[in-house]
């Protein structure tokens, strides 16, 4: 079937292709920089990822340095269609001879300068987060939350510089830059104290927030659990939801895969969404206990997409991915991901929601169902190339072509 077809019988069922297109393209997705070299950044003088998270796999060609990664970036950007913006971490701090290294409690926005330029040069919009993993200074598995004071110290001084640069990356883009904040803190087994680690996290986030920084939009980012904190997280949902309910300015993020196997975040958008003016979103794929296995175009994306557009929330849902695996080609993955969003975006936009609104509140669930099941069989694949079509990339797997080339041109020759 061809686009022409495929409008028309969009059409039938009320649906705009053309404007579907467009919303499609104007929605910026935040990529993660962290994919492309496992997390390990550029400020580990141990020169691995640890201490609260853990990448598996040993795929070739993994970035070492800020050239490889930007290059791979843009690689993998090549291949996607749709707006962009690049979401770093703070161990990617940039140091150059006149930058010599410093710990993360003194970095400063000139050890991101570079990153900006890359962002001005290639029309990226840019997120920030502060790296509270992966570090010595992480103690017992606690940072934020910590008993130890000077533990404390050192990651309030990391977050509080982290929204400095968020905030002057904001202001040289001329944009609102989303700064989140995740901690590992918590513990394996069952605690004999739940309120006193809540109660010093509290404490520091009052404090790493107390500064003003218009260009920044903040956010904390909670989880169920992880790998050797089973029993107990400090920055649980229902924390920082509460957090963020006391404190405005400050969002609860989402990310798809910090939850019971049994909840699903596409139902707790529309719940944010009538309390909240934004609602920061990690997307990602869970399996198990894992969180960050690459996107696919599964069943709870396509929810998640869906729940953003019946919502009208496109500008209120701030999307950006958190994956990372190095079990395979590292910027496959990227353009792997990033497109299967983009579908269920785009398909999400490709709904009859207006009908299918109009018979739920009628009470006509028989033909509610009827539509849905009949609008799972409508030709997604043929707006979608043509949606590539008109961005510039392939609508097909002959992307993957560019891939291995790259892989061998490229990446083989870090080894």
């Amino acid at each position: 079937m061809s686009y022409t077809e495929a409008k028309t019988r969009y059409a039938a069922l009320g649906v705009d292709t053309e404007k579907a297109l467009k919303v499609c393209a104007a929605k910026a997705i935040s990529i993660h920089c962290w994919q492309g070299d496992d997390v390990v950044g550029f400020d580990n003088k141990d020169g691995g990822a640890g201490n609260g998270i853990q990448t598996t796999g040993n795929y070739p060609g993994r970035a070492r340095s800020f050239e490889e990664l930007k290059a791979d970036f843009l690689k993998a950007a090549s291949l996607i269609p749709g707006k962009k913006r690049i979401n770093l971490h703070a161990c990617y701090a940039v140091f150059k001879p006149e930058n010599s290294w410093v710990d993360r409690n003194k970095i400063e926005y000139k050890h991101f300068a570079p990153w900006v330029q890359f962002a001005k040069e290639n029309h990226l919009g840019i997120d920030f987060n502060p790296t509270v993993f992966s570090h010595p200074m992480v103690k017992d598995g606690l940072t934020l939350s910590s008993p130890d004071k000077t533990v404390r110290r050192f990651w309030i001084d990391h977050c509080i510089a982290s929204r400095r640069i968020a905030e002057r990356i904001g202001e040289e883009l001329n944009d609102q830059v989303l700064n989140n904040v995740w901690i590992p803190d918590g513990f394996k087994d069952v605690p004999a104290d739940r309120f006193g680690p809540r109660m010093r996290l509290k404490a520091a986030l009052d404090e790493i927030f107390a500064e003003s920084c218009p260009h920044v939009i903040d956010s904390v980012e909670s989880k169920f659990f992880a790998i050797g904190v089973e029993s107990y997280t400090a920055g649980s949902n229902e924390f920082y939801m509460s957090y963020a309910a006391q404190h405005p300015g400050v969002y609860n993020l989402l990310d798809a895969g910090h939850f019971h196997p049994s909840e699903y975040i596409s139902d707790k958008i529309p719940a944010l969404l009538c309390f909240f003016d934004k609602v920061p979103l990690h997307v990602t794929r869970p399996v198990h206990w894992d969180s960050d296995h690459v996107v696919n175009y599964t069943d709870e994306i396509q929810e998640i997409c869906k729940e953003i557009v019946r919502c009208g929330a496109l500008d209120k849902v701030l999307v950006g991915l958190d994956f990372f695996d190095a079990s395979i080609n590292r910027v496959a993955a990227w353009v792997i991901g990033t497109r299967a969003f983009e579908e269920a975006l785009l398909n999400a936009l490709l709904q009859p929601d207006e009908e299918m609104k109009r018979l739920q509140d009628e009470g006509n669930f028989t033909k509610k169902m009827m539509l849905m099941e009949q609008a799972k069989m409508m030709p997604l694949s043929d707006v979608w190339e043509e949606y590539c079509r008109r961005q510039g990339v392939p609508g097909d797997e002959r992307w993957f072509a560019q891939i291995e080339h790259y892989e061998k041109d490229v990446q083989l020759k870090r080894l």
